[in-house]
């Protein structure tokens, strides 16, 4: 069966980096990056907390958001949670 859930998604880490990141199962795919199991970047950062995703229909498009948000400043990414959860106090203290 083919699984046509591609997931961007942000994690908030321990320190208040945050992580961008593609996947096909959220819930396993935070379950990894806290166990230790994720990106080479969590580890040693977690626990980890999600902190926003957006489904998508193709891989490509998924992969594309992930890699502009991964380009973006620390400052953008903040403005960027901000614009689409609503929520002003995401990672808003480590600016």
């Amino acid at each position: 069966m083919e699984n046509n859930n591609h997931f961007f998604y942000v994690l908030t880490c321990k320190d208040g980096s945050l992580y961008g990141g593609y996947t096909t199962n959220i819930e396993r795919r935070v379950m990894q990056h806290n166990e230790g199991k994720g990106a080479k970047y969590t580890r040693g950062r977690g626990p980890v907390k999600l902190t926003y995703f957006k489904d998508f229909e193709n891989k490509g498009d998924a992969l594309r958001a992930e890699h502009h948000f991964k380009s973006l400043t620390r400052k953008k990414k903040v403005e960027f949670l901000i614009r689409e959860t609503g929520d002003e106090h995401v990672a808003a203290e480590k600016l």
